[in-house]
């Protein structure tokens, strides 16, 4: 049977979104590595701090950080806390990243934290079914609190009486707090990537399929 020829100027939107979301995705880096020579001496100071620190190095979302040094001084310190030291433990702590990285299809963040999630403790189930955007099947008590706390939180922007108590039950009101600033914070890391289209490594591919349109 012969194929019905579509009307000029349709298209079919959800597959063009999905493109026009991984061509953007792909595009350009718009803020690469400041050359050594051109750092002022603000950005000389939080470059040292942070390869001082406990990552070691300037990578990711402090590379377009940078132009403003001040900001990443204190954002790295505030992240250093979230990321090492939080009050809910590192494989919980890992699973708001992943969820939080899944939900701004960020590669880099994925990319950095689905092989430490796997290390402490997050199933592999687990992380591929975070990363097709499914809710994963067997999640011990305290990883459905952590998954059902961000999603509710990502789509109304606050959560209920229950999930809170649930929460609260399970973490304390330090680890809420906690787990609201993860959320937060690699909320904006992964902003900040997006925009300024921070690569992947050299030959790593992405591992994140683009959201569906109404995702």
């Amino acid at each position: 049977m012969p194929r019905k020829k579509r009307p000029a100027g349709a298209t079919d939107e959800p597959r063009a979104a999905a493109a026009a979301r991984r061509r953007r995705a792909l595009g350009r880096d718009r803020m690469p590595p400041l050359p050594e020579a051109m750092l002022t001496p603000a950005q000389r100071v939080a470059l040292d701090e942070i390869v001082a620190g406990r990552r070691g190095a300037l990578i990711g979302p402090f590379i377009p950080a940078l132009r403003s040094p001040v900001f990443m001084s204190r954002l790295q310190q505030l992240g250093e806390y979230l990321r090492f030291d939080n009050a809910l433990g590192p494989k919980l702590g890992e699973l708001a990243i992943l969820l939080t990285a899944r939900r701004f299809t960020q590669q880099f963040e994925w990319f950095v934290h689905a092989p430490i999630a796997a290390e402490r403790g997050l199933s592999p189930d687990l992380i591929d079914a975070i990363a097709e955007g499914r809710r994963p099947i067997g999640m011990a008590a305290d990883e459905a609190i952590v998954y059902d706390f961000f999603v509710e939180l990502e789509r109304t922007q606050s959560v209920s009486d229950e999930t809170y108590a649930l929460a609260v039950a399970a973490f304390g009101e330090a680890g809420v707090v906690d787990l609201v600033g993860i959320i937060g914070y690699y909320s904006l890391l992964a902003m900040l990537m997006n925009v300024a289209r921070t690569p992947l490594p050299p030959g790593e591919k992405p591992a994140l399929a683009p959201f569906p349109a109404n995702g």
